[in-house]
């Protein structure tokens, strides 16, 4: 996710996370900022009857107002304590709510973005960016409110006690604030690149993390502990400098406000000692000054560092922006209605595509799948046939040409009215997680228990699955690695069927299955295809000599097209050579009529 040319400034940005969450949360933060007027309020009370306590109480010795002076200071801490359980209380159900409804938005976005976006971002980068800078939403408006309600109502209170009493010294300590300032501004400036490196960094860290979980066999069965063991302490070590040097950064206000603060007491403590010794006047005021300034010292150093705080959190929420506010590609054509499938034709006119600029992968590509019919399409690994599948669900968007069903261009219908109209079954079948029943009900949200359990007859799923220790009720864990390949296979077919739908895409819908598997759901699969337009990737040969229409692919064009029959008897012809190669149930060749061939894109099979 690249970041855009030009960012929101502080101001553009912070206005715009109010403008989304004020009027949601507005009773709520107006309660929270009372709650914080309190706090700031018996903050600077507590600094000002000091100076009563001492004068009247100490030197003074009036008794009759020890139960005044003491009732007041205990209502001051009970009121304190009160509003600062309560905004904290508040301010934390506000920020949870944040995350969540950005959660949500986030969730919603990527479920609109096309899957060119996710072939070109790690999924467990991702994950992890997402994680970490969602919760910069919520910051940013929990340290506005409390450093502006708080923070800034507090120091002014106790400034103004200050003054009352004592202009002179007051004047004497405010000198620190320049060079504060300045050093604010230095520093924000310093940390915003340093933050969205280390952002970055920490996204790779756990991604690569993620993603080593869940290759964990590949890892061990190639000894690659090692190795990448290497390659993730240089992404650690990378990460742990970048943080490191924020560290450094972000932590320079803290000697600079601690030395300047230390001056300003060290000054008003010798001032005053100086006034007490000299001229034998009463020491609550300069206490009570003393005490406002210590009290003041928290609010100010805060608010000092709260343009650093915001800097970090904004980096944050400018990223979570980037990716709410990233254009959708293939999105819906103005007025797109549903796909009305009458019978079910497909037809691929003169289709050009490339997924990158200048490799083009399929080129003229013409041909028709009838309706109601099987049309399988063979081909050396490279020629483009998965390719053809991803068109048709409108994955991507061809370059040139069209892809028709029923006379209508898909991309002039609804996504979702489309692949609804589709079953679509992959060579690399996935679960999510729940119960087998969960994944088989994807297929169409609405199937009943029934329909869920016919389907998984028809799958030949049902045997298995009666097995385990739940039924159909079973957890599949990640991915389904409770399950073999094969079991895995059978319930993305029983999804495809549960869907009902009069479209059906099987790219090497069986690969994973054993003889005796294949068989029975390749009868299973003949039933389901009867009056379905149904398209078949397949290396393995034998598993579309019944189709009826066999299209040849080679380089992203039709070589041949025909039935079994016809381009057997082809001896030169290209399905002829194949089948001369595999035989009835030889291994599957194909792949090494194209060795050598660079491969132009993993999605191109």
């Amino acid at each position: 996710m690249a970041a855009p040319e030009q960012t929101p400034g502080a101001y553009a940005l912070i206005r715009r996370i109010v403008s989304e969450n004020a009027r949601r949360y507005v009773r709520a933060y107006a309660v929270a900022i009372v709650c914080l007027v309190l706090v700031a309020l018996t903050t600077a009370f507590s600094a000002w009857i000091l100076r009563d306590v001492v004068n009247e109480i100490f030197y003074h010795r009036r008794s009759d107002l020890i139960p005044v002076i003491s009732l007041s200071v205990l209502a001051a801490f009970v009121i304190r304590g009160i509003a600062s359980y309560t905004q904290s209380v508040l301010l934390a159900r506000i920020g949870n709510d944040i995350v969540a409804r950005y959660q949500k938005r986030i969730f919603e976005k990527l479920m609109g973005l096309g899957v060119s976006f996710f072939t070109a971002s790690r999924s467990g980068e991702l994950a992890a960016r997402i994680n970490e800078n969602i919760a910069a939403i919520r910051d940013v408006l929990n340290l506005t409110v409390t450093s502006l309600a708080r923070d800034f109502l507090s120091l002014i209170g106790l400034i103004g006690v200050m003054v009352i009493q004592d202009w002179f010294l007051s004047l004497m300590s405010l000198l620190i604030a320049p060079p504060l300032i300045l050093s604010v501004v230095y520093i924000s400036r310093r940390i915003r690149s340093v933050v969205r490196d280390t952002v970055l960094l920490n996204a790779r860290v756990i991604g690569t993390m993620q993603e080593v979980a869940q290759g964990i066999t590949v890892v061990k069965a190639f000894t690659m502990e090692d190795q990448l063991s290497r390659r993730i302490s240089g992404v650690i070590e990378e990460a742990f400098e970048r943080s490191n040097k924020l560290a450094r950064i972000s932590q320079r206000m803290t000697p600079l406000t601690e030395a300047l603060a230390g001056m300003a007491i060290a000054g008003v403590v010798a001032y005053g000692g100086y006034r007490a010794v000299a001229f034998d006047e009463p020491p609550g005021s300069v206490m009570a000054f003393i005490a406002a300034l210590l009290l003041a010292y928290d609010p100010a150093r805060r608010l000092a560092r709260l343009q650093v705080n915001l800097e970090r959190a904004m980096v944050n929420a400018r990223m979570i922006y980037e990716l709410l506010d990233m254009e959708v590609q293939q999105d819906d054509a103005p007025g797109a209605g549903p796909l009305a499938v009458t019978q079910g034709r497909i037809v691929f006119d003169r289709v050009d595509f490339a997924y990158q600029e200048g490799v083009p992968v399929l080129r003229e590509l013409s041909f028709s799948a009838e309706a109601g019919r099987t049309t399988a399409i063979v081909g050396a690994s490279g020629a483009g046939k998965s390719t053809v599948i991803a068109l048709l669900q409108r994955f991507y968007d061809p370059v040139g040409g069209a892809v028709l069903i029923d006379d209508q261009d898909i991309r002039g219908v609804a996504k979702a009215s489309l692949r609804a109209n589709i079953a679509y079954v992959s060579q690399q079948p996935y679960l999510f997680e729940g119960t087998i029943r969960d994944n088989i009900r994807y297929g169409r949200a609405d199937a009943t228990d029934a329909e869920i359990e016919e389907a998984a007859r028809l799958a030949n799923a049902e045997s298995f699955i009666l097995e385990q220790p739940g039924g159909y009720d079973t957890p599949v864990g990640e991915n389904g690695v409770t399950l073999s390949g094969g079991q895995r296979q059978r319930l993305s077919i029983a999804r495809a069927i549960v869907r009902n739908a009069p479209i059906l895409l099987l790219d090497e819908a069986t690969s994973a299955l054993d003889n005796d598997s294949e068989k029975l759901v390749q009868d299973a699969l003949e039933k389901v295809m009867q009056g379905r337009t149904t398209i078949v990737i397949a290396h393995r040969l034998s598993t579309v000599v019944d189709a009826d229409k066999i299209i040849v692919m080679e380089a992203g064009r039709v070589v041949e097209e025909g039935n079994h029959a016809s381009l057997i008897a082809r001896p030169d012809g290209v399905y002829a050579r194949f089948y001369a190669l595999q035989g009835d149930r030889a291994p599957d060749l194909l792949s090494s009529q194209n060795r050598g061939r660079a491969a132009e894109t993993p999605a191109q099979e």
